[in-house]
């Protein structure tokens, strides 16, 4: 398996082992566009592989926070409390970077940086770069895809 994310098109691909297209989703990355340094607020490019699954088991619309759930089900009166929150729900997809130098150590590492394929609020904007740095997905879509793929999956992040 394979994930291609395409920040032009604000797409996620899901291809088997045999380069075949399985799944195709809407994504949103980061409203400051792309790069790998630390605090930029911007999506990392290059490649990646997933090196954790996070929430299996957990309702849709669970809260994270620090990759842990918090016991809060997302709700639009939730939304509504806590209007500026960075909302993580439902599953984590930790990305670690594998381009030394680039995505991986030093400043610009993905991993240090907390960079997921998560979910969001159903009422989020997709298809349009949104996020702070993570790539958000639907939460539906999410699950289908956190079920499809093993840690260890390459994830490409490319322009």
């Amino acid at each position: 398996m394979k994930i291609e994310i395409n920040i032009t098109n604000q797409q996620l691909d899901l291809f088997d082992d045999t380069g075949s297209a399985l799944r195709r989703y809407a994504v949103s990355t980061a409203a400051k566009g792309v790069g790998e340094e630390s605090g930029s607020l911007c999506t990392p490019r290059g490649r990646h592989v997933i090196r954790a699954k996070i929430g299996a088991g957990e309702p849709e619309n669970t809260v994270f926070v620090g990759r842990r759930p918090t016991g809060e089900i997302y709700t639009s009166e939730l939304g509504t409390q806590f209007p500026g929150r960075d909302w993580i729900l439902t599953r984590i997809l930790w990305l670690s970077g594998c381009e030394l130098g680039f995505n991986r150590l030093g400043n610009n590492d993905t991993m240090r940086r907390y960079i997921y394929i998560h979910g969001t609020p159903d009422t989020s904007r997709m298809s349009i770069p949104d996020s702070h740095g993570c790539i958000r997905m639907r939460n539906a879509d999410l699950i289908e895809l956190f079920d499809l793929v093993p840690v260890g999956t390459v994830v490409e992040i490319i322009e």
